[in-house]
């Protein structure tokens, strides 16, 4: 490869002038942000120092222009763990400017939004997310809640126990066609996404090697360690305790799925009605979930508020806690409503629990959610990459 020689550009996130690769002509791109991550995978490839830390450096070693696509996809693979930033000989303060967790961190939000179905909705929540979240929680809180208030005033705030005592707030039929609306709702958005993402990247046909990799690196965050130190934090101590936080999130969420699941199964074929009692798999099942649904995003939160602010992608704060703020507070009401389920207290928690889940589901397609899903579609593309 020849020698880059150095040369003046302005950096498109900060507007200050900095120093780089000026050996070949810039691609067109459609952002900002991905002008600027360009420049840097292009003084990048001719450094190298960081190749081993994750899977953004050896992929983007395999090319020597950087279209939107590329630039979306090695954006999904990072983990923005920071550690590149500070390995960096070039970070700032140099004149060359180099900060690529929150470049990438910005293209890879955009992405959420480039590839939405409907696109409409994606921009209004990357503006809003956590404010649209909480008064969508909200309506539908006061919505069931006064459905229930309209039939009986006396069956909102009664005590009901046994089989079927949820559905005397709302008939089961219901309350499976507003959510089931919203979670196939989800599903068909999040499948439109994750379908012109894999296309935009380049992906071809999945093979069963490249797709059990991928399910290793995402189940054992593989990229999240900083090339073996751990996350940056603001005191320059590297930790690991983001991957702990990610492990309880993303497995307390599938046992909390898995929960729903095995009772749909028992109401269906069974002809079990909720609520069942605490030793019953569904319960079992949704409380161990629920607990991780506590301590991961809150611990998520917290490690975000310790990151390095050179590398905190601030400006999407509000995104990025909408996710988090909506799993707290669905396993804070489901537990909640467990506990006191045999109180006069189940009608308006009931309530608000099923508004906290209608928020969640309608607005999955749209804010942090995707990433795991985006970051999933990476992870193969790469391991298809590696392969060949």
């Amino acid at each position: 490869m020849p020698a880059i020689e150095p040369g003046v550009s302005t950096n498109q996130l900060t507007g200050k002038a900095v120093t780089g690769p000026a050996q070949k002509l810039p691609l067109p791109h459609a952002t900002a942000a991905q002008e600027e991550a360009d420049r840097l995978m292009t003084l990048c490839n001719s450094c190298r120092y960081c190749e081993g830390i994750c899977a953004v450096f050896p992929a983007m070693e395999l090319r020597r222009d950087f279209y939107d696509a590329d630039l979306n996809y090695l954006a999904n693979l990072c983990h923005s763990c920071g550690a590149c930033f500070h390995d960096c000989q070039f970070s700032p303060p140099h004149k060359f400017d180099v900060n690529v967790p929150v470049t990438l961190a910005e293209v890879r939000a955009n992405s959420y939004a480039q590839y939405a179905w409907p696109k409409p909705l994606a921009g209004l929540f990357q503006r809003n997310g956590l404010a649209i979240s909480i008064i969508a929680a909200l309506s539908v809180a006061i919505f069931v809640g006064g459905f229930a208030a309209w039939r009986d005033p006396a069956v909102f705030l009664g005590v009901h126990t046994g089989p079927g005592a949820f559905y005397k707030l709302m008939p089961h039929k219901t309350m499976a066609l507003i959510f089931g609306a919203a979670f196939l709702y989800a599903i068909l958005a999040l499948t439109f996404s994750i379908r012109s993402f894999w296309r935009d990247i380049g992906g071809g046909a999945a093979n069963a090697g490249s797709l059990w990799q991928a399910i290793k690196d995402a189940g054992s965050l593989r990229y999240l360690d900083g090339g073996g130190a751990g996350c940056m934090n603001e005191d320059d101590q590297p930790a690991d305790n983001r991957r702990m936080y990610h492990h309880l999130t993303f497995y307390g969420f599938l046992l909390c799925f898995a929960a729903t699941s095995v009772a749909t199964l028992w109401h269906y074929l069974l002809g079990r009605e909720a609520p069942y009692p605490w030793w019953d798999l569904p319960v079992v099942l949704g409380t161990i979930g629920g607990i991780g649904l506590l301590i991961g995003p809150a611990g998520l939160m917290a490690e975000k508020l310790k990151r390095d602010p050179q590398i905190r992608d601030d400006a999407r704060f509000g995104m990025e806690t909408a996710f988090l703020a909506m799993l707290f507070l669905t396993s804070l009401t489901g537990l909640l409503l467990l506990v006191l389920r045999a109180t006069s207290m189940m009608g308006p928690l009931l309530a608000i629990h099923l508004g906290v889940v209608f928020a969640l589901f309608v607005t999955l397609p749209y804010g942090k959610f995707v990433h795991g899903l985006y970051r999933f579609v990476a992870l193969m593309r790469y391991a298809q990459e590696s392969r060949h």
